[in-house]
């Protein structure tokens, strides 16, 4: 059975990582990259830690395994990931004075994919970081047409596309509020 919850132990975050590199852009054909989605940015174990010690990440486990993850990412690390960086930059103009925080990333093992973990952790992300915050942030390939639909259905709205280092992102914005 999947269980909600934020990452609290070491092995939770190693397997994070494992299921980063096992879904990243560079690790996937073509034709699973279209269909499947993917991951474009790989933390290293520190940057991952430093987020999650200010903000524990939340994950999908069954049993002792992590099956998915949803990275809370403050706005304080905007510096730490340099292709985030645009991101922060648009939506500092665009959402003003809003409290928000970004999603780092989200990611499902495909053997629990279309199952309901996507749409699971997004609610228990709500659940758990509403009170605290207005909107959610984030960004996704325009090419990652499978992520971009699954986010837009959650909730989130596109408010801009911009072009970064030659990607074409969609910055969207999930507001709690």
């Amino acid at each position: 059975m999947v269980v909600y919850k934020r990452a609290t132990e070491t092995s939770e975050l190693e397997q994070i990582l494992a299921l980063q590199k096992k879904n990243a852009i560079a690790s996937i054909s073509a034709t699973e990259k279209e269909i499947e989605g993917f991951i474009t940015v790989l933390h290293t174990y520190e940057i991952l830690k430093k987020m999650n010690d200010a903000c524990p990440h939340i994950i999908a486990k069954d049993g002792d395994s992590v099956v998915g993850y949803a990275l809370v990412m403050l706005k304080e690390f905007r510096d730490e990931i340099s292709v985030l960086s645009a991101m922060f930059e648009t939506a500092a103009t665009l959402l003003g004075d809003k409290n928000y925080l970004a999603m780092g990333q989200i990611c499902i093992s495909k053997e629990y994919r279309k199952q309901g973990i996507f749409r699971g952790m997004y609610t228990y992300y709500k659940e758990e970081l509403q009170g605290e915050y207005d909107c959610l942030l984030t960004e996704v390939a325009t090419e990652n047409s499978r992520s971009l639909s699954a986010h837009l259905n959650v909730g989130f709205e596109t408010i801009k596309t911009q072009i970064s280092n030659g990607t074409s992102w969609e910055l969207i914005c999930w507001d709690w509020k």
